[in-house]
């Protein structure tokens, strides 16, 4: 099933989740794999602009993080006003899944917006699957 609502992308990572988590909760450090939002810059406490790959548009971003669930909400939008909840990354142990304690699974959903078109919507899944990868790549450097 496609879902219209909501998608969701995830990604086996040779890491603890603390590790891992650590970059998904880190707005400057989200730059270096958040297309829609690269390269950062902190324009206030806690508050996060960066530049779209596609459009070359600003996009502003303010994480709230749960450090106790290794789960992090992104509110996004064009402007500091415009912000509002798109996005929530997820981090899960790989002991709770049965796979070795030194990994884990690192998982990106995002929630359609009425306004947004079919291919828009295709653009964001693709985008967040591929971003996946570079996930990986960053942490499993670490």
């Amino acid at each position: 099933m496609i879902d219209p609502h909501c998608h969701s992308s995830s990604i086996l990572v040779e890491r603890p989740a603390e590790v891992a988590f650590t970059l998904m909760a880190d707005g400057l450090k989200q730059g270096e794999w958040a297309w829609g939002s690269a390269d950062r810059i902190e324009v206030e406490p806690g508050l996060f602009r960066g530049t779209s790959v596609f459009t070359g548009k600003h996009t502003f971003v303010r994480l709230n993080v749960d450090q106790a669930r290794f789960q992090v909400d992104y509110e996004v939008g064009a402007t500091p006003d415009a912000m509002q909840f798109r996005n929530m990354s997820r981090v899960i142990p790989g002991a709770l899944l049965r796979m070795p304690p030194d990994t884990c699974v690192v998982s990106l959903i995002t929630w359609r917006l009425a306004t947004q078109t079919d291919a828009e919507w295709v653009q964001f899944g693709t985008i967040h699957e591929a971003e996946m990868f570079l996930i990986k790549g960053l942490v499993e450097r670490i």
